[in-house]
């Protein structure tokens, strides 16, 4: 896996994503309640203070927990809640570990089907169904994994020029189409709850 991808906007950062599965995979598992980028410059941030220039799931796995909460906590912090996402990225090494000899690439590697795919990245800690489609649709759309049917299995996410998610973003230009894709949804969900509706 060596390609450049643009989602934290930073290239180092990038650079880390497009040649690290197990970095985007935890990339893909900040993404909540933060912006992208954000998220994205995460594993390059945990990374850096492990003093490596890769992430090793053995290594997150094993980490004293308190001292990878901490790592995590540092300013400027990895995350708006540092404990319990330095907790979510060990469980998902712990996983990776377990089930794939902590190489984060066979998750993907040889899934014959998007179907099979889905179901792999779906039994991932921390991933639900629509984040692991999102990264279904990620790998698909820029990473080259394509097995049989994993547009299906993506769902929207698949669609090509869809602009829902990170799986669309290629720069400056498509983060703001999906940020305001987003932003539709957001209001769109308001509105659908507000009252007398």
């Amino acid at each position: 896996m060596n390609v450049t991808l643009h989602l934290a906007q930073d290239p180092e950062a990038d650079a880390l994503l497009g040649r690290s599965p197990l970095a985007a995979l935890v990339g893909m598992l900040l993404d909540q309640q933060i912006p992208m980028e954000w998220a994205f410059k995460g594993p390059a941030t945990i990374a850096q203070r492990l003093g490596t220039d890769d992430l090793d799931a053995h290594e997150i796995a094993a980490h004293d927990p308190e001292a990878f909460a901490a790592l995590l906590s540092q300013k400027p912090a990895v995350h708006r809640y540092p404990g319990s996402m330095a907790k979510r990225i060990q469980q998902l090494c712990q996983y990776l570990v377990e089930h794939y000899d902590g190489d984060a690439e066979a998750v993907w590697k040889d899934a014959a089907t998007g179907k099979e795919l889905l179901k792999r990245l779906a039994e991932l800690p921390g991933f639900g169904k629509q984040k692991a489609q999102i990264f279904l649709a990620l790998l698909g759309k820029q990473l080259g994994v394509q097995p049989t049917g994993w547009r299906e299995a993506a769902g929207s996410y698949g669609e090509p020029k869809s602009f829902r998610s990170v799986a669309d973003i290629t720069g400056p230009e498509s983060l703001a189409k999906v940020r305001a894709h987003k932003q539709e949804m957001k209001a769109a969900a308001k509105a659908a709850k507000a009252p007398g509706r």
